[in-house]
Formats: C-alpha cells, structure tokens, sequence
C-alpha cells in the first residue's frame, strides 16, 4: 500500500551502523549443533541468596513503582560493597545511581556530559555499543589504536590523540579489564595516564565491569586515582552472573549523579523493586559470589590460550574478563578476513566466535573467543577448532 505522507526518521538512528557483535551473534546462532563462544554470557547460575530475595519480594508483591534513582537499601549496599571491595571512599546514596545494565549508565553518562560535537576518547578495540551511544548523543568520536601496544592505551598514544584532535575533547571512556581483549592495567600504568587524564582535564568514564574477574593481579580502580573525574560505571552481570536482571551503578560526585538522575528518570524512571531486592541480596549476602567463578575462569582461560596458541593464534594472554582475542593464524587462507574465518568455522566446524571486525576496523585480522562455557563446551570446541583447522590447511 503506497503511503504518499511520509516524513523522514532521524538521521542519527537510520544512519547508525548496525552493530556487527550481535548480528553476526544472530546469524550462527541457529545453526544445528553449533558450539557458541561468542557471548559474554557467564556460564553459572545466580546464587541462592538471590533467587530467594526476589521470591519473597514478588510475595510482597512488590508490584509497584519504586525509587526513581534506585532503592535506598540498594543503593547504599553498592556503595558499601565497592568501599569494601576496591578501597573506594564514596560517602553515601547520594553517589549512586541505579540504572537498567550498564548499557543504559553509558547512555545516561554520554547524555549528561557531552554537548553536540564534543570528542570523546575510546581506545580500540571496544565494545561496539559505546560507538552507538557516542552517535545517538551527537558526540564526537576520537579513537586511539592500541593494536600495536599489545591493546594497552598508552601516555604517548593518547597525547597523541588529544593533541591532533580537531574537535575540543571532554572526556575518554577507558574500559578494564577489557572487552575485548581481556587486558588490565598495573598501578603504575594507570597513575601515568593519570597525568594525561589531569593535563587535559578529562572526565574518565572508567567501565569496570569486570573488576571483579582479574586474575593475575589486584584490580585498582580509577575512583582511587582520580575520583574528582571519574565517573565509574559497573553492575552485577559480570560478577554475579546476574546477566538477564539488568542490573547497573554510576557512581560518582554527587554533583554529577543528580544531573544523571534526571537522564534516568525520562528514559527509564525505576527498575522492578523485585529485582532490586535481589541485586541488594547480592551484594550482601552473596558478596563472594565471584570468588569461585575467577578460579574457574582462570582455569578455562589457560586451557584455551594454550590450545589456540598451539594451533597458531598469536595472542596477548588476557588478565581479566573471560575473552581470548586471538590473531588468525598466519598461513590461514582467510588470514587478513576474521568474518569469513569466523563463518566458515560456524558453518564448516560447529564453533561459533566473533570476528574481530566487529570491535574495530584495525582488529580485521582477529577473532573473539569467550571462555564463560562450560569446561565440557570448551573442550569440545577447542577439539572441533583442531579437526577444522587442519581439515582447512590440508
């Protein structure tokens, strides 16, 4: 039917490119007997503690509107729990805001920070959200190349960038350990971007989602640094396998939460008091909730780097998160192209994992592979990864 009234949509959504991660996570998804590695999906369930909390509140029936920012018994678990955890020394409610995952804190953060134009440094690779978010808000993107630093952003790389930059930059979102690539930061690494952070007066959108899943050494947040610019964005998902509850924190100044709140209120307004209830659970009575899922990554991820650094993947062993970003083995036939390796290993070898295009223009050549499975899906993945690769080579 021919519709001769039709007004234009906006540019900024119909432009937006559309995000490589999740379609091509779609794509393979239904294929029959595939072993999926591509999500960043915890591969344990929520912990007792939790599930009772959110029964009995659904028999409360807790039913109704809750606290715009968030419960105030949730709210100040948070920020004792983060005080505790990583040394932090946030006074009160007042520097939390509850939001629905960390998608929508870096929403609400871009929204509140940055004006029509303003730049904002994401070092690559990255989760591919931040770019839409960065368009959605009409800000201005100014990436930073950290493939040739083994994807650590370094003082000279983002001196570099700030220096060149043609627009005027406010802020820089610094994701550890990474998404991607699993890598985090010592002290020292981190207190010398400190003075660059200082030196050009950058807000610091510190993503720490994963803090919590640092295997090698101690997590030091950016809060500790430098908490009169950091804004710090984290959540459950990661660290309490709370993927499906949406459940995130900003935390910051107060100065700076009271504006976000009003981002919160007109998008979101309030998350389920139910689930709330189960969040202020976790972060309570099954605080250590994460202590036994960190051993037994660790356990996957050395498994995995070893078996795909002897098939000939260069990578930099990760630290934190549950990733491997690999780099396709050299004498591949489809070396230089991580989305026809990653699909024909979907549709040729049963293995699903996510092309390294998906994070950056300059990681064409890589591959994602998350070890969050099982040990027995792992196994079987690595051993599928194994037969196709030498069937490919022969």
């Amino acid at each position: 039917m021919k519709n001769d009234f039709v007004q234009p949509l906006n540019p900024s959504v119909t432009n937006m490119a559309v995000d490589g991660l999740t379609t091509f996570q779609n794509s393979v998804s239904n294929i029959e007997g595939i072993v999926r590695l591509t999500f960043g999906e915890p591969g344990f369930n929520v912990d007792d503690a939790v599930k009772n909390a959110i029964i009995n509140s659904v028999e409360d029936n807790n039913s109704h509107y809750s606290v715009a920012e968030g419960e105030p018994a949730l709210r100040q678990a948070a920020v004792d729990y983060y005080n505790e955890k990583f040394g932090m020394n946030y006074a009160g409610i007042e520097n939390v805001l509850v939001t629905s995952g960390v998608s929508e804190a870096i929403y609400d953060t871009f929204q509140t920070l940055l004006n029509i134009g303003d730049g904002i440094v994401i070092p690559e690779p990255a989760y591919p959200p931040y770019f839409a978010g960065i368009d959605l808000v009409h800000g201005t993107l100014v990436k930073v190349d950290t493939s040739k630093t083994n994807f650590k952003l370094t003082p000279e790389s983002l001196t570099e960038a700030l220096q060149n930059s043609k627009v005027p930059v406010k802020a820089i979102l610094f994701n550890y350990p990474s998404n991607p690539t699993g890598v985090t930061y010592s002290r020292a690494e981190l207190e010398a971007l400190v003075e660059v952070f200082k030196e050009f007066k950058l807000w610091v959108i510190s993503d720490e989602i994963y803090a919590e899943l640092t295997y090698d050494e101690e997590h030091i947040s950016m809060v500790n640094l430098l908490p009169e610019q950091t804004i710090l964005i984290t959540g459950l998902s990661k660290s309490h396998a709370m993927t499906g509850y949406r459940i995130g924190f900003i935390m910051g100044t107060t100065a700076f939460i009271e504006q976000a709140a009003k981002v919160h209120d007109t998008i979101t307004f309030s998350l389920p008091k139910i689930t709330q209830d189960g969040a202020t659970a976790a972060l309570t009575l099954a605080k250590n909730a994460s202590d036994k899922m960190r051993d037994i990554y660790k356990r996957r991820r050395d498994f995995v780097a070893k078996k795909m650094t002897e098939f000939g993947f260069e990578l930099v062993k990760p630290q934190g998160a549950f990733y491997i970003f690999a780099k396709i083995p050299a004498d591949f036939d489809s070396g230089d192209d991580g989305l026809k390796f990653a699909w024909e290993l979907a549709t040729e070898g049963g293995v699903g994992i996510t092309p390294g295009i998906s994070f950056s223009d300059s990681t064409a050549d890589y591959v994602r592979v998350s070890y969050a499975a099982s040990d027995d899906v792992l196994e079987i993945a690595m051993d599928r990864l194994e037969k196709w690769l030498a069937k490919k080579r022969a």
